[in-house]
């Protein structure tokens, strides 16, 4: 779109998962919304690997039907669970056999057509994207014809530069983080500093199975470094024989390998033997990307006139693929409680928004911990296994991390430690008793 609105009843900022979830439930509540978007789709993303949770605020969007029908024409890649290896150690996790009621199927994509669906759903749902357009300036407190609300200075990709008059300003921006940047809300992160390094590869997957567990390309598949647990490998596994290949870990990690970032990820690969194994025929055909210092946090997640969706307030991890569920969960919590503030409600936005959708990061946050630290991981890879145990701790792998009726989400800590002594006391007596 070339024209701009220079008055609406709110404006998001950013056409990815968060800011089209959000403009759509709004759009259906008969507001004026407009999506300032500074890039151009279809434009590349990380975070290919959905969570089923992500259906449940896709299908109240009104954006699953469109999504697929786009599997079909993009062939994304079904997906109903994750697997987990460390050497020749196997354990995977069915989505669909959980705790949590909803979807427990979703699917892998490339996030470049993906989040190209949303947006053109949104649009032809009748809200307008602004593309190249970015936000450059905020003035919260206007007071514009005594509408009230933010004063936005905008410029577009041509040069040219305009106002907007807004009554609430939604920040989908993700790593792009325009109001932290803008209003100075950005705080460290408590996590350490790591990296990704990352692409897209020709698989070529001929696998023979590993302890008897072939490979599953309806499966995200996590690889934990054989000498080094706080280090991991992706695969997500695309359609047509692609997959997306990456590996974290603290920076330093990255120090004794090639400066050239493509040969360092294939060096790294090439390090870990079950890897080693599965991608033997692969063909490395797309330049290698860099993220570091990803994980990020600000002090507050609202404000008078803004809140911020998504990555744009607090990114932990990826490991457990939970990005685009948290910005899809923010989206839906926001219009509720924006939708409610706009009819003329007093919304108290910390006890309605922050504070749910904190709720939900922090048991991801525990089991991020726990993976890095090595509880999690101790857990999943432990021989014995409750059936019921594995069914809560699938569903909080399948993004249903609001479930409070699900004990590892209502008391995750606690829960995780008892679980890992037990573990570990169980591993103890089986080498003793050898």
């Amino acid at each position: 779109m070339t024209a701009h609105q220079t008055h609406t009843d709110i404006t998001v900022i950013g056409a990815g998962p968060a800011g089209t979830v959000a403009a759509a439930l709004l759009q259906a509540k008969g507001y004026r919304v407009a999506i300032l978007e500074r890039q151009h789709f279809p434009r590349f993303s990380i975070g290919e690997s959905l969570l089923p949770q992500c259906m449940e605020f896709l299908q109240e969007a009104n954006l699953l039907e469109a999504v697929h029908q786009a599997a079909a024409e993009h062939h994304f890649q079904f997906k109903n669970g994750a697997a987990f290896v460390h050497g020749e150690r196997y354990s995977d996790f069915d989505f669909r056999q959980k705790f949590s009621a909803g979807h427990g199927t979703t699917y892998q994509v490339q996030r470049a057509p993906f989040d190209h669906v949303l947006a053109q759903a949104v649009e032809q749902q009748g809200v307008p994207i602004y593309w190249g357009h970015s936000l450059t300036h905020i003035d919260l407190n206007s007071g514009e014809l005594n509408t009230g609300g933010p004063r936005l200075t905008v410029t577009t990709d041509t040069g040219q530069t305009y106002t907007q008059q807004t009554q609430f300003v939604l920040d989908a921006s993700g790593f792009g983080r325009v109001l932290p940047r803008l209003l100075g809300l950005d705080r460290p992160s408590r996590f350490p500093v790591r990296t990704s390094l990352f692409t897209h590869i020709e698989d070529n997957i001929e696998d023979n199975g590993l302890n008897g567990q072939p490979f599953d390309r309806d499966k995200i598949r996590i690889t934990v470094h054989h000498q080094h647990r706080d280090v991991w490998f992706w695969l997500i596994p695309f359609a047509h024989g692609r997959s997306s290949l990456g590996v974290v870990a603290r920076s330093d990690f990255f120090d004794g390998f090639s400066a050239d970032a493509d040969e360092r990820l294939q060096q790294i690969i090439q390090s870990e033997p079950t890897l080693t194994r599965l991608l033997a025929s692969a063909q490395f055909d797309t330049p290698a990307r860099e993220l570091s210092g990803y994980a990020s946090d600000v002090s507050q997640l609202c404000g008078e006139g803004f809140a911020l969706l998504g990555n744009a307030g607090e990114f932990l991890d990826p490991v457990f693929s939970s990005g685009v569920t948290i910005a899809m969960k923010s989206a839906s919590l926001a219009a509720a409680a924006l939708n409610r503030q706009l009819q003329g409600e007093k919304v108290d936005w910390q006890a309605e928004y922050a504070m749910p959708l904190r709720a939900g990061v922090d048991t991801f946050r525990t089991f991020v911990e726990a993976w890095y630290d090595g509880r999690f991981q101790d857990i999943i890879f432990s021989p014995q296994q409750s059936v019921e145990v594995r069914a809560m701790i699938s569903s909080i792998l399948a993004g249903y991390a609001w479930d409070t009726a699900n004990p590892y989400v209502k008391d995750s800590e606690r829960r995780i430690n008892t679980l890992v002594e037990l573990c570990r006391l169980q591993l103890a007596d089986a080498a003793a008793s050898k």
